[in-house]
C-alpha cells in the first residue's frame, strides 16, 4: 500500500482467466489509511477541509496521533500491507475486514514491519511489540482503527459510499458499454491499456503474474489524492486504489429546502433535524441551531434512528448524530425540495410539535 512513485514503468499482463477475475471493491481499510495520513500531515485540503476541520481535533483529543496508526501509517512512504487485506466481496463493512486483520500470518506481518523499518529507519516502541508479540498485539490495533472510525468516518460514511458506488456504477457501464480497454486507459493518467498489458507509469517496484497473483482488484477511494495507490502481496489479486469520481463535491451541502411533503409524514421537528444533519451533530448542538429543548432533540433522533433514517457514533463524551443512505435518498426524493424557503425556524426553546 502507499508506493513511493519514481519514475519508472511497470507493466501487468492479462490472460483471459485474469479478466475474468477483475472486479471492483469498496474498502473501509483504504479510507482508513490515506484518511488517516491526511489529518495526521497537518496539511491543509481544499476539497476535504470541511471534513478535516471537523474531525482533527476529535482525533487529537482521543490521543490517537500518539498511537499504533500514528507509527503505522507515516505522513509520507511505505503503510504496511497488512492494513488493506483483499476484500473477499463487493463493499464489506469494517468488521469483515478487521477480522481479515486479525487472521494476518505472523510472517507476513514481520515481513511488512520489516520493509517499514527500512523505509523508516526503524520502529517506533509500539511496533517493536507487534513484532515480537503480533497475534497479541494486532488486538489493540483492530481496537484503535475501530475508535478512529467511529471518530472520523462512520457519521460520513453515507455520504462517502455515495460517491465510492456511483463511481463504481460509472466505471462498471464503461466496462459494458466499451470494454476494460476503454476503462483502463479513463481510469487515471498514470495508467494505460495496450496489447492485454496494463501499464503503471511511475511506479518503483516491478510488477508481473509471479509476483502479484490473479485477477485485478479496483478500489475507488476518496481519501487517495491524486496518486494512484497499490497493493501487490501474492497470492492476493493486486489492488489499485484510485481517486473516485464525484470527489469535489463530496462536501457541499446538499439541498434540504421544500421539505413540506416530507415533513407531513415525518413531522416538522424531525424533518428539520434531518435538515440539519449535513454534517454530524450531537444532541446540544443541534438545540442550539434549532432552538428545540435537548430533551425535545434526543426524543425525535431516537424516533429517527428507530427508523433507520440517523446513526449515532460515540465521540468522546459525546455522541454524534448523522443522516444514513436512507435519510439521504428520502431528502433527494422529496418532491418539494427546491421550493423558495426551508423549513421555518422555532421563535423559541421549547419543544414544539412532531
Amino acid at each position: 500500500m502507499l508506493i513511493v512513485e519514481v519514475a519508472a514503468l511497470a507493466e501487468l499482463a492479462f490472460s483471459a482467466s485474469d479478466l475474468a477475475q477483475m472486479r471492483f471493491a469498496v474498502s473501509p481499510m483504504w479510507e482508513v489509511g490515506t484518511s488517516f495520513k491526511l489529518l495526521s500531515s497537518g496539511a491543509a485540503h481544499a476539497v476535504h477541509r470541511p471534513w478535516i476541520e471537523q474531525v482533527r481535533p476529535r482525533v487529537a483529543a482521543a490521543g490517537l496521533f500518539r498511537g499504533w496508526l500514528a507509527e503505522l501509517i507515516p505522513t509520507s512512504g511505505y503503510v504496511p500491507d497488512f492494513l488493506n487485506p483483499a476484500p473477499t466481496g463487493p463493499a464489506l463493512a469494517l468488521p469483515a475486514e478487521l477480522t481479515r486483520l486479525l487472521a494476518t500470518p505472523v510472517g507476513q506481518v514481520r515481513h511488512d514491519l520489516d520493509r517499514l523499518s527500512r523505509h523508516q529507519g526503524g520502529l517506533g516502541p509500539r511496533l517493536r511489540t507487534l513484532y515480537a508479540e503480533p497475534q497479541d498485539r494486532m488486538a489493540r490495533v483492530a481496537e484503535e482503527i475501530e475508535t478512529y472510525w467511529e471518530l472520523a468516518l462512520a457519521p460520513y460514511w453515507a455520504r462517502i459510499r455515495t460517491v465510492l458506488d456511483a463511481d463504481v456504477f460509472h466505471r462498471a457501464r464503461q466496462v459494458a458499454e466499451h470494454g476494460a480497454a476503454h476503462l483502463f486507459n479513463e481510469l487515471h493518467a498514470s495508467v494505460s491499456w495496450d496489447d492485454d498489458t496494463l501499464r503503471l507509469i511511475r511506479r518503483q517496484r516491478t510488477l508481473s503474474r509471479e509476483t502479484a497473483g490473479p485477477g485485478l482488484l479496483l478500489i475507488p477511494s476518496v481519501f487517495t489524492g491524486p496518486e494512484l495507490l497499490t497493493r501487490v502481496t501474492p497470492p492476493d489479486p493486486p489492488q489499485l486504489a484510485y481517486p473516485a469520481r464525484g470527489i469535489g463535491s463530496l462536501w457541499e451541502p446538499q439541498p434540504t429546502t421544500g421539505l413540506d411533503a416530507l415533513a407531513a409524514v415525518l413531522g416538522r421537528s424531525r424533518t428539520r433535524l434531518l435538515a440539519e444533519l449535513d454534517a454530524p451533530a450531537s444532541t446540544a448542538e443541534l438545540a442550539r441551531r434549532t432552538g428545540l429543548s435537548p430533551a425535545g432533540v434526543s426524543q425525535y433522533l431516537t424516533a429517527l434512528r428507530d427508523a433507520g433514517l440517523v446513526s449515532a457514533h460515540r465521540a468522546g463524551r459525546s455522541v454524534l448524530y448523522a443522516r444514513t443512505s436512507a435519510a439521504v435518498s428520502l431528502l433527494a426524493a422529496s418532491p418539494d425540495r427546491r421550493a423558495a424557503s426551508p423549513l421555518p425556524r422555532p421563535a423559541s426553546r421549547h419543544l414544539s410539535s412532531p
